[in-house]
Parts: C-alpha cells; structure tokens; sequence
C-alpha cells in the first residue's frame, strides 16, 4: 500500500513539475517573441478597396447561386 501511493505521488510530483516548466518557458517565449518581433501597426485603408469589394460582392454571390442551382439540379 505505501508503495503505491509513494510511486503516484512520485508520478504526479514528475507531471507537476513538467507542467510548471513547460508554462515558465511558454511565457519566456512568448515575451521574447514580443519583444524582437511586435507585430505591425494596421495601415488605413482607402476607400477604393471599398467599391471594389462591393463589386466584389454582387460577384460572389452570383457565383454562389450559380454553385447552389448546379448541386440542386444533380441531386434530382
């Protein structure tokens, strides 16, 4: 009996501090990456992407109904 409860306490005590470890290095890791590499400021945008997109838009979704009318009519 107290062998067994020497070994799990010996087991978890091992996850314990694997775990412990892999969070202190997880955090190093991460304040280092912000640190050398923080990531980019977002530019503005121009409107013009805007029209475009709206275009875009009208695009897609005819192409969607499209795809949608083709699988309908294949599963009748």
């Amino acid at each position: 009996m107290q062998q067994g409860l020497d070994i799990t306490l010996f087991g978890m005590g091992i996850v314990f501090t694997f775990l412990l470890l892999l969070v202190i290095c997880t955090t190093i890791m991460s304040r280092v990456m912000t640190r050398f590499f923080p990531e980019a400021e977002p530019s503005a945008s121009s409107p013009a992407p805007a029209l475009q997109s709206a275009a875009g838009n009208a695009r897609l979704r005819k192409i969607i109904e499209e795809a949608i009318k083709q699988h309908r009519n294949r599963r009748k």
